[in-house]
Order: C-alpha cells, then structure tokens, then sequence
C-alpha cells in the first residue's frame, strides 16, 4: 500500500476502534454493577468523563501509528512496540473490569505504562510528531495508573 493512502490511516483508525469497541464490551456491563461498589478516591472522575477522553486518545494513538508506519513500515521495532501497548491497554480492561481484578490490572497498567514509553520514545526517533502525539495518552495513563493503585489500596483485603 502507498505510504500515503489515505486508507492506511484509515486502517490504523479502524484498529484503534477495534480496540476501543473491545475494551467497552469488558468494561460497560460492570460500570452500574461492580465498578460502583469499589471504594473510590476522591479524585476519582465520573465514568461519563472516560468514553470521550478514550475516544481522542485512540484517535491521537492511530495517527501516531499512522505516521511512524510511514517512515519505517510495519515490520519495524516501533510499529512492534505500538502493537504490544495495544494489547496492554485492551487487556487491562478485561483484568480490571471482566476479570473484576484490581490487582492485575494494576500490573497490567504499569507494564502498559511502560509500553507507552517505549513507543513514544521510538515513534519520537522516527517522526517526532508520531512521538509527540503520543504524549497525552501516556499522560492520561500516568493519570489512570494512580488511579487503579489508589483503588487498588482502598479495595485489598
């Protein structure tokens, strides 16, 4: 495919929907239910705030993928990373929320965390902008890895 079809981009965003999609089928069911009897901290946003954050996220995330894939194809190190953190991430919400296990998805986050990192990092090597880009969501998952400890400490035992 030519490096600069516009359904290459389209294919990254579709992953990323794909992804999101999956992550929602875990999580939604267990929001009214499980979710709500946890003990929360006071900084905990409401659930309402999480969908439309994710949603920016998965698109900034796509287009970060979109243009790394441009400079180094699919088989790099970079795209590879990208990958992994996404798993991570779609794992993270069958854990915490299907599984109802906070502690491996604390885990989960923290691995995830890095993963970012080394994402961010590599895309930043190959296009700085495809790094950059990657910035808020490793910040919003810096966010929601306090949160999954904070909830973590309040839930145990």
């Amino acid at each position: 495919m030519n490096k600069k079809s516009p359904l290459a981009l389209l294919g990254f965003l579709l992953l990323s929907l794909f992804v999101q999609a999956a992550g929602a089928f875990a999580t939604f069911p267990e929001i009214a239910t499980w979710y709500r009897t946890l003990q929360m901290p006071s900084w905990n946003p409401p659930p309402a705030i999480f969908g439309p954050v994710w949603t920016v996220l998965y698109a900034l995330m796509a287009v970060a993928a979109w243009l790394a894939w441009r400079e180094v194809g699919m088989r790099s190190g970079a795209l590879r990373l990208y990958l992994l953190q996404l798993m991570l991430n779609l794992l993270w919400s069958f854990l915490f929320f299907w599984g109802h296990s906070i502690s491996l998805g604390l885990i989960d986050i923290l691995l995830l965390w890095l993963a970012i990192g080394a994402t961010t990092l590599s895309f930043w090597r190959v296009r700085p902008l495809a790094g950059a880009l990657m910035l808020p969501y490793w910040a919003w998952v810096s966010f929601a890895a306090a949160l999954n400890f904070a909830i973590w400490r309040l839930n145990r035992g």
